[in-house]
């Protein structure tokens, strides 16, 4: 009854997300349903530890769980328990309640607990909310020793190299009290740890499975770029949340400007201008990340995995634009209206579309820039890097259709396209090689081929009687 009195309330005060959500749930099907029988030797929907992983999965992650559910094969369960491992990682490094001496073997040898069977962990604060996947994590780790020894060697390397990069940052944390990055490198460093080494798993997962090309797993600094996008997108939305957490993920080298002696700051002392200043910075330091992401979607063949890319790196250009000289975001956790998010993912298909809403989201991002803002010209320059790198790939003055290739007449490069052209035109009728055979002697050397064919046949046919009645006895 709520969501029916939510869709009228929208329908009255939005009527055109009224009608993307309603377009959404009536054309966007499932590609894949993993309960169905015929999915059980790919999904193991079939086994019970299984199927608790899967609901573990709708538990912890209601943004990639649709997605993941949705890729082809046995990616759908290597990606699951992918998410799952590094969930219960994630979990135990998050959770202050636990004592630095004790959190410091466990997440350590967490590659070697994740294939040890009938491991869990019970000491969870109460107030963690993915405490239960850890309590039952003996269940993860009878499907992890399931899969294939490929997928299963990439996401415990995954795992060994991440967890030791967090545990260097808890340890700081307990030993400090807080953790401040210093600089963009460190703040690069850490986005590093918790998501480009998600992308490097990914990107070997990718290959291994067959799905995707072999050399594909070397691509692994523009599947890390991709990884600090989602990453430094999320710690953007995020600030005022782990401010009051004492989370600092801001680099000191952003934040630490025009008086702001502490990043709590930002919103406490009503310095809104300098403050949006500083918000720019994180965006421009975003926005170098974008390319690089447009770049490994292009190497990307198998649909479902595009699919599973292009949907999260679109919706972080879309939070980008919302976040960009948005006061409102250090106040409150903002985020993307449902029906934008919907219209993503139903556009995210294509290389093509995902560049096109990159473009469309830098040119809001450029509409909000101020010129008094110091980075308001580094900004112009990102922005137009994403403009040219769709229009280096997909040149908006080409159209193509059911009757062919047409060219935007009103485009001075449809005209410097048409000179170019006739230029090859002419050169192509000015080689002697390319001059056409003429027209008047083309009938009579047909035909004397033809009758040479015909007395070379005819004498042949002649020798062969001529032998047969010489040489072969009557009967």
């Amino acid at each position: 009854m709520g969501k029916i009195t939510q869709m009228l309330g929208l329908l009255l005060t939005h009527p055109v997300e009224f009608r993307t959500l309603v377009q959404f749930y009536i054309y966007h099907e499932t590609k894949r349903d993993i309960t169905a029988q015929q999915e059980h030797p790919t999904s193991g929907w079939d086994r019970a530890s299984m199927r608790r992983c899967w609901e573990f999965l709708d538990i912890t992650s209601r943004s990639f769980a649709a997605v993941i559910k949705e890729l082809d094969g046995d990616l759908a369960r290597t990606i699951c328990m992918y998410y799952l491992v590094l969930r219960g990682l994630d979990t135990i490094e998050d959770d202050m309640t636990i004592p630095d001496e004790k959190k410091q073997p466990i997440l350590r040898q967490f590659h070697d607990l994740t294939v040890t069977p009938g491991w869990n962990f019970t000491e969870n604060g109460p107030g963690e909310k993915d405490r239960q996947l850890l309590h039952e994590y003996h269940t993860v780790v009878e499907e992890v020793n399931r899969l294939s020894p490929a997928y299963k060697t990439v996401i415990l390397d995954i795992c060994n190299k991440m967890e030791n990069g967090m545990a260097d940052y808890a340890h700081r944390a307990a030993t400090t009290g807080t953790v401040y990055l210093d600089s963009v490198a460190d703040y690069d460093l850490y986005c590093h740890y918790v998501a480009g080494l998600v992308g490097e798993g990914l990107t070997r997962i990718w290959s291994a499975s067959g799905k995707e090309a072999t050399w594909l797993c070397d691509q692994l600094e523009l599947a890390n770029s991709m990884g600090l996008l989602l990453q430094k997108t999320n710690i953007i939305r995020d600030f005022r949340e782990d401010v009051e957490e004492k989370r600092f993920f801001w680099p000191r080298e952003i934040w630490a400007k025009y008086g702001f002696e502490d990043m709590k700051d930002l919103y406490e002392k009503g310095d809104v201008e300098h403050a949006t200043w500083i918000q720019s910075g994180m965006v421009l330091d975003a926005l170098r990340h974008a390319c690089d992401s447009l770049d490994y979607l292009r190497l990307l063949k198998n649909q479902s995995v595009f699919v599973f890319c292009a949907v999260p790196v679109s919706m972080a250009m879309a939070t980008l634009a919302l976040c960009f000289m948005n006061p409102e975001m250090f106040r409150r956790n903002i985020k993307i209206r449902k029906a934008e998010a919907a219209h993503l993912i139903m556009r995210s298909t294509n290389t093509r579309e995902v560049a096109l809403i990159f473009r469309e989201y830098a040119r809001k991002i450029h509409h909000k820039a101020k010129p008094h803002d110091p980075n308001f010209l580094k900004i112009s320059v990102m922005c137009c890097k994403i403009e040219q790198w769709y229009e280096q790939n997909y040149p908006s003055f080409v159209s193509l259709g059911q009757n062919g290739t047409t060219y935007d007449p009103s485009d001075k490069r449809t005209a410097i396209y048409r000179a170019e052209e006739k230029k090859v035109a002419a050169l192509m009728a000015a080689d002697p090689r390319n001059a056409p055979l003429p027209q008047e002697l083309f009938p009579w050397e047909l035909a004397a081929y033809l009758v040479g064919a015909f007395v070379i046949i005819l004498g042949l046919s002649a020798a062969v009687v001529w032998g047969v009645l010489k040489f072969i006895p009557e009967a």
